[in-house]
Formats: C-alpha cells, sequence, structure tokens
C-alpha cells in the first residue's frame, strides 16, 4: 500500500508543477509527463542532497539553506527532465510557491515517513 501512496503523492507533486509553472513567470513546464518526471527528478535530488548534507539542508528544515537548496534542486532538474525550462528567478519563486501549497498540503519527505514508522515500533 506504500506503493500507491508514493504513486499519489509524485501524481500530486506533478499536477502542484503544472500549476506552478502556469503561476510563475520563468518556470514552464511541457505538459503532464514531463511534470510527472520532473516530480520524481526533484524528490531523487532532494533525497541525494539530504543524504550528503543531512536534514537541515532540505526544505523539510525549513530554514533558508533548506529553501535555497529546493531552489537549487529545481534548477538542476531542468537539465535532466525535457520540456522544462527555468531560470534562478523562477526557481526560487517556484520553490516559494512549493513551500506555500506544502503548508496547506503538507508532504512528508520518504526519509521521515520511515523513520517515523521505526519510532513508532519501538
Amino acid at each position: 500500500m506504500q506503493i500507491l501512496g508514493h504513486i499519489v503523492r509524485f501524481i500530486v507533486s506533478a499536477i502542484v508543477l503544472m500549476v506552478v509553472g502556469f503561476i510563475v513567470p520563468q518556470f514552464s513546464v511541457g505538459g503532464f509527463w514531463s511534470a510527472l518526471v520532473l516530480a520524481v527528478v526533484i524528490a531523487a535530488l532532494g533525497w541525494v542532497v539530504e543524504g550528503i548534507f543531512g536534514k537541515r539542508v532540505t526544505p523539510f528544515g525549513r530554514g533558508i539553506v533548506g529553501f535555497l537548496a529546493s531552489a537549487a534542486v529545481i534548477w538542476v532538474a531542468q537539465f535532466i527532465v525535457g520540456g522544462v525550462s527555468v531560470s534562478w528567478l523562477g526557481a526560487i519563486l517556484a520553490a516559494l510557491v512549493i513551500g506555500i501549497i506544502d503548508l496547506f498540503i503538507p508532504v512528508s519527505s520518504p526519509y521521515e515517513a520511515g523513520r517515523n514508522k521505526g519510532e513508532k515500533r519501538a
């Protein structure tokens, strides 16, 4: 059932990225499939950044460094996914809009979900 939760999360993330592409100037996503692949790439890059630098650097750290790391991940993802165009300003604005949306629709990271699951068992 956890796989279904991840699939739903990526679909919701793709929809959010499409909305952000509509709202934010200098941030464009080609279509739903590009947005879905972008959501997967952003999650993977975020996981790598979190693994290397720790929880403080991720957007879940809620600091300015996490915010800037989120913008950098969005900017780098454009080079991996076709049909996506992002400027630095667009990445910063997208990170801000995604952060605001995350306040209303919170999504925990896979790392956090696994950690909380382990704590409940103990």
